[in-house]
């Protein structure tokens, strides 16, 4: 899979709607791209009218048109296996489509604790995966991935400041307001940040619960004004859209 990634990211911090917006910030010499929006905006997409995967931003978008919904925002929304499948836990509009994974196992996605976005009554929250098996939630959006970055305010226990490993990151956290913040940073910047670095730049935008979504395939786009190129290839898909006028 190709190792590109291009943004469509509107200038400074824009207003995009009254709960949503876009913003670049640069922390410790890294530039990250955010989106902010309500819980309510947020939609998560895995497969099409066939129960074949989308994949990529531009399929997702094409279907969307044909619903006569505009593309405000698209992310990828975790690590998924060979053929596009999640790794885990998946539920959309209400419905399990991938159970709860709690194996053991190596990389990103296994290394403990690992954790779970969810939406449900009109909130959003992110939770470790022990605690989301033994919550009885009845999410309309829920997605697993790993690690968590944050929980409670504090940082992963594996996670180290001195860690070499500066690399392309996206994910997602809980403000203190409520509000969903996505966040990637920028791609083919000189200076990326380790997963410690990741997680306290999610602690300095108001978060005290985040996770990590994927690593150098990861994609985001905002606000695009034509066609979405094809792109890299993803598992689930996190969009937020509008009615077109």
């Amino acid at each position: 899979m190709s190792k590109a990634c291009w943004l469509f990211i509107l200038a400074g911090c824009v207003a995009i709607s009254a709960t949503a917006q876009v913003a670049t910030v640069v922390r410790n010499g890294t530039i990250f791209q955010t989106f902010t929006a309500s819980p309510n905006q947020i939609e998560l997409f895995w497969l099409n009218t066939e129960g074949k995967p989308f994949r990529q931003f531009s399929s997702l978008q094409s279907a969307l048109d044909k619903r006569a919904k505009n593309v405000r925002f698209m992310m990828n929304a975790g690590i998924f296996q060979e053929g596009g499948m999640p790794a885990g836990l998946v539920i959309i509009e209400g419905k399990s489509l991938r159970p709860l994974n709690t194996a053991d196992g190596s990389g990103n996605f296994y290394l403990k604790p690992n954790g779970v976005f969810y939406v449900e009554s009109g909130a959003a929250r992110v939770v470790s995966t022990l605690e989301y098996a033994a919550q009885k939630s009845t999410p309309r959006i829920a997605i697993q991935s790993g690690p968590l970055l944050l929980r409670n305010g504090r940082t992963h226990p594996a996670f180290r400041p001195t860690s070499l490993y500066h690399l392309h990151r996206n994910g997602v956290g809980i403000k203190k307001d409520g509000t969903v913040l996505f966040a990637i940073t920028e791609f083919g910047q000189q200076r990326f940040p380790n997963l410690y670095e990741f997680a306290d730049f999610f602690r300095s935008q108001g978060c005290a619960d985040a996770l990590f979504l994927d690593g150098d395939l990861s994609q985001m786009v905002v606000d695009p004004r034509t066609a979405i190129p094809p792109g890299n290839h993803f598992g689930a898909i996190f969009a937020v859209t509008e009615p077109k006028k």
